[in-house]
C-alpha cells in the first residue's frame, strides 16, 4: 500500500517500546515487561482503558517483539 494511502494516525503510531511514551513503569528500561520480552516469556494480561490510551498500540507492540 502506499504511503500517502496509510490513515495519518498508523503512519504515527510508536513501533517500540522505546517509541512508546507513558506509562514509564511498564515499558521503562527495567520494566516488567521488557523483561518478559527479553526473555521471550510474555504472559496473558488484560489491557483495560478508554479508547485512544494506546492499548492496540502496546498490544501491536508486543506482538512484533515476537516475530
Amino acid at each position: 500500500m502506499e504511503t500517502s494511502n496509510i490513515p495519518l494516525a498508523e503512519r504515527l503510531r510508536p513501533n517500540t517500546l522505546d517509541d512508546y511514551l507513558g506509562q514509564e513503569h511498564l515499558v521503562g528500561k527495567k520494566s516488567v515487561l521488557r523483561k518478559a520480552i527479553g526473555s521471550g516469556l510474555i504472559p496473558s494480561m488484560i489491557l483495560w482503558g478508554p479508547p485512544g490510551s494506546g492499548k492496540t498500540t502496546l498490544a501491536k507492540i508486543i506482538a512484533n517483539q515476537q516475530e
